[in-house]
């Protein structure tokens, strides 16, 4: 079984054809990697073979990048310096992709070396773009779904296979930016326009084959290695450089706020590579990757981002022996804004919803939703009248329960209230087939008392979105006490059938991710009456990498659903419940009319449009700011700690089962500081004995809810770690 074959064709072109057995895609290993080489030898070695056309025998796709569990391998097999097995398993990469690049031209004269192509049938990522780049052309289909990019940046490294290289001497800086800093994936023609593929044609094999026979000496060399090459838009010594790599570091620090260490690598590499020959700036590019994947951050993004999330998405913790469960026909109960979202990222999937309201009127408008949606998406081309026709035909929206007969899943979103869900399981459980799954949407109230009104709770369940739900990524399922194996693997199969990452947790007053979130936004709002400044506190959790701080958080989620969860908790609790200055704040808020965004007044002030305009200085009336303000890593340690005890906790009581779920969650969730892995990961970047002590500190400083947990207090004594506790490799052993 190997991973690339070679067959040389009658008029000496060797295809050398790309082709991992049992994968759906091509991922790069290390025994790909030398797979590869040998046959380049022997293609340029062979007087018979004329030149090389790379392809795929994916249908569909090139390569989906590199197999990460490589890099961890290349630190393993270093022994006692993995920064040494890094930078050389990574020069061996450079090697090869110069080999192909070079092709056995003469070092003097440029002459005399092999063509090589490739023919990409469909998507290529990282390293599937990274080995074309190497090539002497590049050639795609014409593949309207296939994607070509480097999205390297999005799980916390950069290219590092020579991308990042060739692409700024290609592209330039200001050109290569899109893709290296944001990990842009385009459509095919969109990448002939950029500049980083060559053609786009109906047969890509045959193409690269003919191009290969009649290619020439001046074809097949690099710009950057022929005499007298400049960088497009100027190297950093040039004026016009000089300013794009001004531009760039100030966008890099603007957008990542100095939390992610890959943009700020990526562009050393790219500014230190620019002034020195092609060789010494891959050497470069190697250092400065070796430097990122022996930073923690990198290694936890890695594993949360890729491999953690992949695993959810394909069922790792999916009920073992339960059949195929996709869903055919979905009933979504409420046509408000979640309704309506939850009602078009299915039909996306193409799956039939029955739209339930009380009112034609209110059914028809979340209908409505969906059809804005795609008009938006046509305008930017990015979607058809067609599609939009075809996803409105599979919405049914009506006031008749009658219509849910058949449907397989129901999704109930309407008001948040026991009494009015209770109303609706009953009404709806006598209309639907007998084995339909029952899932509710709610954010907050406990699924094993909701489930009191269904005749069926073990097909009774939470499947809990975030809003907007077609932006976010992540799906909460929330089993209750009696909620059965079929219910969980129903939920999992849709969620993966709308393309959503999902986490499983068992049921508890706020889940998982709001138990995480409100305490975030709490200690902002605590912060504030203690008299610290609030751009202070939203600063400092966006220096940790959060997208939006607690204090501009609870603005834009609505203040009044502070105080709303705030009562339901305290009414709930009893006196049990951990009254805070942070209620005192917003209940006053709520008092004033200053709800929020929605209410053009809250935290913020806005103009007439709903465009913030600053802190509210009128909040300092009553909460006065402090003359001396506090350290700015206690700030963002109170931010820190307080969601991430939460997660321990969640984890020591069984909500969490899985600590893969609580990182990818609490990432996907709410944007917990990404370049951390999320919080379990970011404790094992600490170290436990560390965050014990620093517990311990917070607590004596401002209050128990920063106590020490009795799991992390352990985990501390035993100098553990959670992935070498809990992490799947923990379970198999």
């Amino acid at each position: 079984m190997t991973d690339f074959t070679m067959k040389t064709d009658a008029d000496g072109v060797a295809i050398i054809t790309w082709d991992v057995p049992g994968k759906s895609m091509n991922v790069m290993s290390i025994e790909g990697l030398s797979e590869l080489d040998a046959i380049i030898d022997t293609v340029l070695s062979d007087d018979g073979i004329k030149g090389a056309v790379i392809t795929s025998g994916k249908d569909g796709s090139f390569a989906g990048g590199m197999d990460l569990n490589l890099l961890a391998k290349m630190k393993e097999d270093a022994g006692d310096d993995p920064a040494k097995g890094l930078f050389e398993g990574t020069m061996q990469m450079h090697a090869l992709l110069r080999k192909i690049e070079r092709a056995g031209m003469d070092a003097k004269t440029n002459k005399g070396g092999k063509p090589i192509a490739s023919a990409l049938p469909g998507t290529a990522a990282g390293i599937g773009l990274e080995l074309p780049l190497a090539t002497h052309r590049i050639f795609v289909a014409d593949n309207p779904k296939a994607r070509i990019g480097l999205p390297e940046i999005l799980v916390g490294i950069f290219p590092g296979a020579g991308g990042t290289t060739r692409l700024t001497r290609k592209l330039g800086a200001m050109g290569a930016s899109p893709f290296l800093l944001e990990g842009k994936m385009v459509a095919p023609a969109a990448a002939k326009s950029a500049g980083l593929i060559d053609e786009v044609v109906a047969d890509p094999v045959a193409a690269a084959k003919e191009w290969v026979l009649n290619a020439k000496d001046a074809d097949i060399l690099k710009p950057w290695d022929a005499k007298g090459y400049k960088m497009p838009g100027g190297a950093p010594y040039h004026p016009a450089g000089f300013m794009t790599f001004v531009g760039a570091n100030a966008m890099v620090n603007g957008k990542t706020q100095g939390a992610f260490p890959a943009a700020k690598a990526l562009l050393s590499a790219v500014y230190e590579g620019a002034l020195v020959p092609f060789d010494t700036a891959l050497k470069i590019e190697a250092r400065w990757f070796t430097n990122i994947l022996m930073n923690p951050s990198s290694s936890a993004m890695i594993r949360s981002l890729f491999l953690n999330k992949e695993a959810l998405e394909k069922g790792a913790v999916r009920p073992e022996g339960v059949p195929d469960q996709r869903v055919k026909k979905l009933g979504v109960l409420g046509a408000g804004m979640m309704g309506a979202g939850i009602t078009l990222v299915s039909v996306q999937a193409g799956i039939e919803v029955v739209l339930i309201d009380q009112t034609q009127e209110a059914a028809d408008k979340g209908k409505a939703y969906s059809a804005t949606f795609f008009d938006k998406g046509i305008a930017r081309r990015k979607s058809t009248e067609e599609k939009k026709q075809a996803a409105l035909n599979l919405i049914t929206a009506t006031t008749d329960l009658d219509a849910l007969k058949g449907c397989d899943l129901i999704i109930e979103a309407v008001f948040e209230d026991p009494k009015v869900k209770a109303e609706m399981t009953k009404r709806v459980e006598a209309v639907i087939p007998a084995d339909c799954i029952f899932a509710s949407n709610t954010s907050t109230l406990p699924i094993t008392e909701l489930a009191n009104a269904s005749s069926r709770p073990d097909q009774f369940i939470g499947i809990h979105f975030f809003s907007p739900v077609e932006k976010m990524l992540l799906v909460e399922i929330i089993k209750g006490k009696e909620t059965g194996d079929r219910a969980v693997a129903k939920s999992l199969d849709y969620v993966r059938q709308i393309r959503k990452t999902p986490i499983v947790v068992n049921d508890a007053r706020f889940f998982y991710a709001n138990r995480c979130i409100i305490p975030y936004a709490n200690e902002g709002a605590r912060m504030i009456t203690e008299g610290v400044a609030p751009q202070l506190v939203d600063h400092a959790a966006q220096l940790l990498g959060f997208p939006v701080g607690p204090v501009q958080l609870t603005d834009e989620t609505s203040i009044d659903l502070g105080a709303k969860i705030a009562r339901a908790t305290k009414a709930a609790m009893g006196n049990a419940y951990p009254a805070s200055q942070a209620d005192d704040l917003i209940f006053w808020m709520e008092d004033l009319g200053r709800l929020g965004r929605k209410a053009n007044a809250g935290f913020f002030d806005y103009d007439d449009k709903g465009k913030r305009q600053g802190y509210w200085k009128g909040m300092h009336d009553k909460f006065p700011l402090a003359d001396e303000q506090p350290d700015l890593r206690d700030v963002q340690d109170r931010l820190m700690f307080v969601q991430v005890l939460e997660a321990v906790r969640a984890l020591e009581e069984g909500v969490l089962e899985d600590i893969r779920e609580g990182d990818v969650g609490a990432i996907l969730g709410w944007g917990f500081a990404p370049w951390s892995g999320g919080p379990f990961s970011w404790l094992d970047i600490l170290g436990a004995p560390y965050a014990a002590e620093r517990c311990d500190q917070l607590t004596e400083q401002f209050g128990d809810r920063f106590k020490c947990p009795d799991l992390l207090r352990e985990m501390a004594d035993k100098g553990q770690t959670f992935y070498g506790r809990f992490g799947p490799g923990a379970k198999a052993a």
